[in-house]
């Protein structure tokens, strides 16, 4: 076993809550690459894992990387009942697998293939109001509205409630400079959400309707022989996950798809030119949503627990401990990407080794969801756009551990 020292971090800093990491993050990961690909950090008491090979291996090992724990490094989350926040993602087998069983029953991808056509008029509600305007905010007008929509449609939200809805889910995720735990605003943004999502069951089991959450509702799992269904504080939790992992992080994958795109204005006029119907729209926004979930995914790292000694690098990692799985640096990954990782590239064929939805039994369930919404988004853009920019010096970021974006993009456009 290697022993460190505190030597490492000094030399590399890094630290997740810092708000100058979060504007770049990606010089750290490539010297984590480089020269500490697994990297010990004794002040904040947690390791990580910067390369694609160790981070993709940490994923497929659910034995001993533990998520019961939750995935997130603030104190007040990291704990055994991470669940009621994160659902199965803070579960392991069996109990995730029996879970995600049950889920799985109300979201189906027919029931999600089937939203496609909301999810269009929904997307061409709020683009024609940002197209009229010409200038407008797309965090605030586009990408934070349809996502929470989607996500609401699904579980049987009224419009009435969703800004009130958003603002919380906003709420829970951020943090202010120097904050390294859950703060007052994000706990009581989680209580009242709670709140909100228990009365809403309430209701669904009295009046059951075609939402998921009647569906959910009437979900059994038979085995053995023994009939189970999920319980109340189950539905809740998933819907508590949905919140997060269904809406912001597909808010977003939208902005950071626009923001890149406007860096890349001739690649993007290519995907302009071929827009030219919804159907050619969809195939040709397909790879730069690809390549904006390698080059700047949403979710940029993700936490296990250390159940038994875990060994990457040549170096052990004792049972106990926790260790980060930095999926953004893993996307960047020169061995697996070409020398050219670091640049943005839509065509780039990535399929295959893109870790932005995990991998192994913990695959994201959404991912299909997350995609089609945000095809559906860009390809609305790209076929009534002649062109479009983001003012990058008004530009402002979310300020988050796990999940990286925009609180604010300005925009214009100029209409086909």
């Amino acid at each position: 076993m290697t022993v460190l020292t505190s030597g490492m971090q000094n030399s590399i800093p890094f630290d997740p809550y810092d708000y100058d990491f979060h504007e770049d993050p990606y010089p750290t990961y490539a010297r984590l690459r480089a020269e500490a690909p697994v990297y010990r950090n004794t002040d904040g008491d947690f390791w990580a894992l910067a390369r694609h090979e160790d981070v993709a291996d940490a994923f497929r090992d659910n034995v001993r990387l533990s998520n019961s724990w939750g995935v997130s490094m603030d104190p007040a989350s990291y704990n055994p009942n991470a669940e009621y926040a994160m659902s199965f993602l803070a579960m392991d087998d069996p109990r995730h697998l029996r879970l995600r069983k049950l889920v799985s029953k109300g979201f189906t991808p027919r029931r999600v293939s089937e939203l496609a056509p909301r999810i269009t008029e929904l997307t061409a509600k709020h683009w024609d109001r940002c197209l009229q305007m010409g200038e407008f905010d797309f965090v605030h007008d586009f990408a934070g509205l349809l996502p929470m929509d989607v996500v609401s449609e699904l579980l049987g939200v009224g419009e009435a409630d969703r800004a009130h809805l958003r603002k919380q889910s906003d709420l829970l995720i951020h943090r202010e400079e120097g904050v390294t735990d859950v703060p007052p605003a994000a706990i009581h943004a989680y209580l009242d959400l709670h709140g909100f999502y228990t009365s809403l069951l309430a209701e669904r089991r009295k009046n059951p309707g075609d939402d998921l959450i009647s569906a959910l509702t009437a979900a059994e799992l038979v085995e053995g022989g023994e009939r189970t269904a999920l319980t109340d504080q189950e539905i809740i939790g998933f819907m508590m996950l949905m919140v997060v992992a269904g809406n912001e992080t597909t808010t977003k994958l939208l902005a950071n798809s626009i923001f890149w795109g406007a860096q890349s204005p001739d690649q993007v006029a290519s995907v302009i030119a071929a827009s030219t119907s919804h159907d050619d729209a969809l195939d040709a926004v397909a790879p730069w949503v690809q390549e904006t979930l390698r080059y700047d995914t949403s979710t940029q790292m993700l936490l296990r627990r250390v159940l038994e000694d875990v060994e990457y690098g040549g170096k052990t990692i004792p049972a106990g401990d926790r260790v980060l799985l930095l999926v953004g640096s893993a996307n960047r990954d020169e061995e697996v990407f070409g020398p050219d990782a670091d640049q943005y590239r839509i065509g780039r064929e990535s399929s295959r080794t893109i870790l932005s939805f995990g991998l192994g039994t913990h695959f994201c369930l959404g991912a299909h969801l997350a995609r089609l919404e945000t095809e559906i988004g860009l390809a609305q853009i790209a076929r009534t756009v002649r062109s479009f920019d983001v003012d990058v010096e008004r530009s402002v970021r979310v300020h988050s551990v796990n999940v990286r974006g925009f609180a604010d993009l300005p925009m214009t456009v100029k209409a086909r």
